[in-house]
C-alpha cells in the first residue's frame, strides 16, 4: 500500500506533456470544454444529468458538500457512482480541518492555527488523505495559503498563522502530507486575501497592498506550495491594484499567466474559487466570469449554484466554436485537467 501511495504521489504533479496534450486532441471540443468546469448538486446521490455528464466527459468533475455527505456507506456509494470508467472524473471536497471539514468524521480535526501550533500539519493531512482516498475522494481544496495581516481580517480562524515564515512552513508540510497519502491538494486562495477584512463569498474585496508587501507577505506560502509541488493552486476573487487595476484575480490574465505561472512557475491545475462568490458575481454575468477567468489563464471553473452548469458550459462551447485564440485556450487548459487526473486514478 505504501508504494502504490508513493506512486501517488509523484504522479499528483504531473503536468501536461505530450501524453495530455495528445489525450486532449482525441477528446472532442465538446468534452475539452467539459474539462474546465467542476459542478456541484444537491442530494446524497448524484442526478441522472451529472452522472451523464461525467461519463460522457462534458464536466471535469464534482465538488461535494455537506448536503452530499450522510455517512462512510453512502459515501463511498456515492463516489463509485461518480468514478466511472470512462469519466475518471475529479471528486473534490473542502477539508481544511477543524469547522471546515466536509467529510466530519476525517479529520484533519484541528483548524489549520491549531496544526500549525501543535507541528501536526504534515502528519493530520497524510493520515486524513489516506481515509479521504478510501472513501473516493481524490482533490482536496486545501491548505489555506493566505497570511492574515489585517486586525479584522475574515480569513484568520481558517489560516495557519499571521507570520508568513510559519504559513509558508506549515503550507509545505500540508501539501507533502496530502500528496504522500493520494490527494490533490489545491492552495489557496492566490494571490492571497489575508488582508481583506471580508469574505468574498460576501463581499467585493479589494486589498490595496503594494507590489513588495504582496512579494513579502502574501506570495511566500504559494512559493513554498509550488517547492512541495502543489498539483492546483485556487485563485480568488480579490482586487489588487498593484497588480491588475481592472480585474479581479480569477479574470487576470497578469495575476495567473504573468505572476503565477510566469514568475512563480507553477505548471500545474489553476481552479477559481466558487464563480458565485458575490466578488465574483459583482463583475458581470456567471457565463460571462466564467468566460475571463478562461481567458485569462483559469483551467478548472467551480461552480457551486443549483442550476449553474448548463449555461456556462454552453456559453464557453459556444465561444470555443466562434473564436480560435479561446478554443486553443480550452484545449491547453483541458489538457492540464488530464494530466492532474491521470494522477488522481
Amino acid at each position: 500500500m505504501r508504494s502504490v501511495l508513493l506512486v501517488l504521489s509523484l504522479t499528483l504533479v504531473a503536468v501536461p506533456g505530450a501524453f495530455a496534450r495528445d489525450a486532449s486532441t482525441t477528446l472532442t471540443l465538446e468534452q475539452q470544454v467539459g474539462q474546465l468546469v467542476v459542478m456541484s448538486f444537491r442530494g446524497t446521490t448524484a442526478p441522472t444529468y451529472v452522472l451523464a455528464a461525467l461519463q460522457e466527459k462534458r464536466a471535469a468533475g464534482v465538488i461535494l458538500f455537506g448536503g452530499n455527505i450522510a455517512s462512510p456507506d453512502q459515501l463511498r456509494a456515492l463516489t463509485r457512482s461518480l468514478q466511472l470508467e470512462r469519466g475518471r472524473p475529479l471528486v473534490a471536497v473542502d477539508q481544511e480541518g477543524g469547522r471546515v471539514r466536509r467529510v466530519p468524521w476525517v479529520g484533519p480535526v484541528r483548524s489549520e492555527p491549531e496544526q500549525a501550533a501543535a507541528g501536526t500539519v504534515r502528519f493530520g493531512a497524510a493520515a486524513a488523505a489516506r481515509q479521504l482516498r478510501g472513501l473516493g475522494i481524490t482533490v482536496t481544496f486545501t491548505p489555506v495559503a493566505d497570511v492574515p495581516s489585517v486586525q479584522d481580517s475574515a480569513i484568520a480562524s481558517r489560516a495557519f498563522s499571521r507570520d508568513p515564515t510559519v504559513v509558508s512552513a506549515s503550507v509545505g508540510a500540508s501539501v507533502r502530507g496530502w500528496r504522500s497519502g493520494g490527494i490533490a491538494p489545491a492552495a489557496k486562495h492566490f494571490p492571497g486575501i489575508g488582508g481583506a477584512a471580508a469574505n468574498t463569498d460576501d463581499a467585493v474585496v479589494r486589498i490595496p497592498r503594494s507590489r513588495a508587501e504582496l512579494e513579502r507577505v502574501d506570495l511566500a506560502p504559494f512559493r513554498a506550495a509550488i517547492a512541495a509541488g502543489a498539483p492546483l493552486v485556487m485563485v480568488g476573487h480579490g482586487r489588487y491594484p498593484a497588480l491588475d487595476r481592472f480585474r479581479i484575480a480569477s479574470q487576470s490574465e497578469p495575476i495567473i499567466d504573468g505572476l503565477l505561472r510566469g514568475e512563480l512557475g507553477f505548471a500545474g491545475v489553476v481552479v477559481t474559487d466558487s464563480l458565485e462568490a458575490r466578488a465574483s458575481l459583482a463583475t458581470g454575468s456567471l457565463e460571462k466570469v466564467a468566460e475571463r477567468a478562461v481567458r485569462a489563464g483559469a483551467d478548472l471553473l467551480l461552480l457551486t449554484g443549483r442550476g449553474s452548469y448548463q449555461p456556462v458550459y454552453d456559453h464557453l462551447l459556444a465561444v470555443a466554436k466562434s473564436d480560435p485564440a479561446f478554443r486553443a485556450r480550452v484545449r491547453d487548459s483541458a489538457a492540464r485537467v488530464l494530466a492532474l487526473k491521470a494522477g488522481t486514478r
